[in-house]
C-alpha cells in the first residue's frame, strides 16, 4: 500500500512539474539582455604609515615623531579621531634589535584620506619631518552599493528598451516581464598604480611629481541582466 501511494505521489509530482513547464513554454515571450556600467572616482584612500626610530637613526623617539606627524595632519585639516588609526590595537609599540643590543621602537598607523591631492600633501609633509615609510593600502568608494543598485535598475530598463525595439519591428506589443535575473555584476578597480606606490626613506617627492603621479584608476561598476517579457 505504501509503495502504491509513493508511486502515485511521484506521478502526481511529475505531472505538476510537466504542466508548469508546458504552460511556460506555451507562453509566447521574448528573452533579452540588458547591461549598464559607470566609472566612479575613489573617495576613500587608505595608506599605511610606519613610524620608526630607525628613520632618524635614533635621534628622535617614536613619541616625538608621532607628535610631529599628528601636528602636520592637523595643519592639513585631517580629523585625527576619524581618519587616523593604530594598526595594532593590542600594543602601541613594537620593538626590534639592531646592532647588537640596541633597541629601536616602531609604531604602525593607518590613515584615511578622501582625495589624491590630500594624499600628496601628506606625503610631502611626512618627508619633511623625516617619515617616509608610507605605503598605499587600498582605494574604494563610500557609496559603492548605491551605484550597484542604480546600475542594476538601468540594466533592466535597457533590456526593456531592447525588447520594445525588437517587438515593434514585427508589429507586436510587449507585455509584462515574467522573469528577471542578474547574470553578471562587478565593481572592479584596476589598482596597478596603488599596489606599486610606496615611499621609503630614500624616496623623494615634490609637488609636480605628486600632481602628475598621484591619480587613481576609477572603479568600474557593471550589471548585466536577463529579462523575459510576454509577447502580445
Amino acid at each position: 500500500m505504501k509503495l502504491i501511494f509513493s508511486i502515485s505521489l511521484l506521478i502526481l509530482t511529475f505531472y505538476n512539474l510537466h504542466s508548469q513547464q508546458k504552460n511556460f513554454i506555451d507562453q509566447a515571450y521574448i528573452e533579452v539582455k540588458g547591461s549598464s556600467d559607470t566609472l566612479v572616482t575613489p573617495d576613500r584612500i587608505h595608506i599605511n604609515i610606519l613610524i620608526s626610530e630607525e628613520d632618524t637613526k635614533g635621534k628622535s623617539s617614536v613619541e616625538e615623531l608621532e607628535q610631529k606627524m599628528i601636528s602636520e595632519f592637523k595643519k592639513l585639516n585631517i580629523d585625527i579621531e576619524e581618519q587616523l588609526f593604530v594598526t595594532d590595537a593590542s600594543s602601541d609599540f613594537k620593538s626590534y634589535f639592531l646592532s647588537g643590543q640596541k633597541v629601536m621602537k616602531s609604531k604602525q598607523y593607518k590613515l584615511l584620506v578622501y582625495e589624491a591631492s590630500t594624499l600628496g600633501n601628506v606625503l610631502r609633509s611626512m618627508q619633511e619631518i623625516g617619515l617616509a615609510n608610507i605605503q598605499l593600502d587600498k582605494t574604494e568608494h563610500s557609496k559603492i552599493e548605491d551605484f550597484k543598485t542604480l546600475m542594476k535598475a538601468k540594466a533592466v530598463v535597457k533590456a526593456k528598451e531592447n525588447a520594445s525595439e525588437m517587438v515593434n519591428a514585427i508589429g507586436q506589443k510587449l507585455g509584462r516581464a515574467i522573469y528577471i535575473s542578474e547574470t553578471n555584476a562587478y565593481a572592479y578597480s584596476i589598482q596597478g598604480k596603488a599596489e606599486r606606490f610606496q615611499m621609503s626613506t630614500t624616496s623623494s617627492i615634490n609637488q609636480e611629481e605628486t600632481e602628475n603621479n598621484l591619480s587613481f584608476d576609477q572603479i568600474e561598476i557593471k550589471s548585466e541582466v536577463l529579462v523575459r517579457f510576454i509577447l502580445n
